[in-house]
């Protein structure tokens, strides 16, 4: 899922201070699971704003409501009756969300109201850590399911580096080195021997660094 953090209500005051009706629009995917920008967030982040634009007396209109999904037209087109009521939207939901409700509703500005992250899983309760960088070309059957692309600092195909101690990284203690967790996975799935295969240079042009990335499916276009 796309993990995000909350950004610093300091920050949000800032952006939409200028404004007079605001509509708080959280989202109930990624960000819901993270705890970020799904309904309860919504609330919290809402009545925070009333209470400190209350107590500075400067009249605020702020409305609430969270979506399905804020990276879908389907859902979108919920608030197109409503949305010429406010001067601004704060969303709530990753980055992908927020640009693609100001590419619809190109003539209202749209505030993030969170700072996307990365592809993470939930370790535990208040817990999110990355696993993918969403490189395109997926390596994870060669290195036992652990992503190297995204859990080695270095990001090395062959590896690990010479610098890991006790299965630790180099840059912190608390850092697994991946190259080991690769190495225990496929000791455990019985697969050692591929650790010996030397991989090619990664082909890195389903990467980002070609610019923005699309997915054409034939089969399911309407």
């Amino acid at each position: 899922m796309i993990v995000a953090d909350k950004k610093p209500i300091e920050e949000i005051i800032d952006e939409i201070k200028r404004h007079t009706k605001i509509l708080i629009l959280g989202c109930n995917e990624c960000v819901t699971v993270c705890e970020s920008g799904g309904k309860k967030e919504v609330e919290i982040l809402a009545s925070a704003l009333r209470m400190y634009f209350t107590n500075n007396q400067q009249e605020m209109l702020i409305d609430e409501h969270t979506l399905e999904r804020q990276c879908d037209h389907e859902y979108l087109e919920e608030i197109r009756d409503r949305i010429d009521q406010y001067d601004a939207v704060l969303s709530l939901a990753c980055g992908v969300g927020v640009q693609f409700m100001a590419e619809k509703y190109h003539a209202t500005p749209v505030y993030p109201g969170v700072n996307t992250c990365f592809l993470g899983a939930t370790e535990q309760r208040g817990l999110w850590t990355e696993r993918c960088q969403a490189c395109g070309k997926c390596i994870l059957a060669s290195t036992g399911g652990i992503c190297p692309v995204s859990r080695c600092a270095k990001r090395i195909l062959n590896g690990p580096c010479g610098g890991s101690t006790n299965g630790k990284c180099e840059l912190s203690k608390d850092l697994d080195c991946a190259w080991q967790l690769i190495i225990d996975r496929l000791k455990a799935l019985g697969r050692l021997d591929d650790y010996e295969t030397v991989y090619p240079i990664k082909d890195w042009s389903t990467d980002r660094a070609g610019g923005p990335r699309k997915v054409i499916r034939e089969d399911v276009q309407v």
